[in-house]
């Protein structure tokens, strides 16, 4: 499953790039990488296209630009050299290079950076004093669960190619500022089945890795859910307390948890596994789940099958504590 994975994803990496595949020597011009065992000089075409544009290659100040800071502006120390030479009068700010074009293309700085549907900027990209910026940084932002890019499927189970996973089958997704997503995975929402009530942490609580981070009940059981990363908690997803069982029926978009502030964004994710470690993962964890079942079920079909919901409450014989001290490592 993981190498179908990769092979498909191949092609997406790099939009509109040429790549030239051979030996150390070879690599003379454009951008050197290792893939696969081989080296590749990777080489952005005229009409590439970057995944995360820049806010400035967007503007059409730069030619080519991929955004690798989550837009978060203030810290993004490439936004800061431009800065430095837009007040030496070396370069045209993003802004000025947006003032200069036609009303109907003034969009907004997070339309440009296919953040939001088209939105044309009302405040002359004075973005400190415009309502709607901060409302979206502040409000809309952190609270929208939003949805996974891609999602691959190990034998029925989902496991989005954009979030990094944690042993205790929490999930963590980077979000625009820096700010790390929460969740509870699609593996742990089948096994335990529906929640009857989640308690969540409370705003501007401080979390550890590995760590409690909140609460699930069904009925009169109990698990604490681990954080995947360490952090200061900014948000927390208020509608799961009239509906919990949205962490079952939309684990990755509607059934967010919390949300995270860590000083080291990239730090924290190497911690986690990615998307091919995590696919191999979530077989591994299948293949104990199926003993565990065969242990008080009796044998399995052959290939084991597709994972089911809810397989608690088609056979609480597994036990309740020994389902979450194995899967959830609480």
């Amino acid at each position: 499953m993981a190498e179908k994975m990769n092979e498909s994803k191949r092609s997406h990496v790099g939009f509109g790039s040429t790549y030239l595949r051979g030996g150390a020597s070879d690599a003379s011009t454009g951008i050197n990488t290792v893939l696969g065992g081989q080296v590749w000089t990777v080489k952005p075409d005229k009409d590439a296209a970057a995944k995360n544009p820049c806010i400035w290659m967007q503007a059409g100040v730069v030619s080519f630009k991929s955004c690798n800071n989550f837009y978060d502006c203030t810290s993004c120390k490439y936004d800061q050299g431009m800065q430095l030479q837009v007040e030496k009068g070396k370069q045209m700010s993003w802004q000025a290079a947006m003032r200069k074009k036609s009303d109907l293309h003034r969009l907004c700085r997070h339309s440009l950076t296919n953040r939001i549907a088209s939105r044309m900027c009302a405040y002359d990209y004075q973005c400190a004093h415009c309502d709607f910026d901060q409302f979206f940084e502040d409000v809309w932002s952190p609270v929208t669960g939003g949805h996974a890019c891609e999602v691959g499927y190990v034998r029925g189970v989902a496991v989005p190619y954009d979030h990094y996973f944690h042993q205790g089958h929490t999930w963590a997704r980077i979000e625009s500022g820096g700010e790390i997503r929460v969740g509870l995975d699609d593996f742990a929402a089948k096994v335990l089945g529906r929640a009857d009530a989640m308690e969540l942490p409370l705003i501007g609580a401080s979390l550890d890795q590995s760590r409690p981070g909140c609460g699930l009940k069904r009925q009169a059981h109990e698990a604490e859910v681990l954080s995947p990363v360490g952090g200061i908690v900014t948000a927390v997803n208020g509608n799961l307390w009239k509906n919990p069982g949205m962490t079952g029926e939309s684990p990755y978009e509607d059934g967010w948890l919390f949300m995270l502030h860590t000083p080291n964004v990239k730090k924290s994710m190497t911690t986690l596994m990615d998307t091919t470690e995590s696919m191999k993962w979530v077989a591994g964890e299948l293949s104990c789940l199926e003993r565990m079942i065969e242990e008080v079920a009796g044998p399995l079909a052959a290939d084991g099958g597709f994972l089911t919901n809810d397989i608690f409450g088609a056979l609480p014989a597994l036990g309740w504590e020994n389902l979450t001290k194995r899967f959830l490592r609480s």
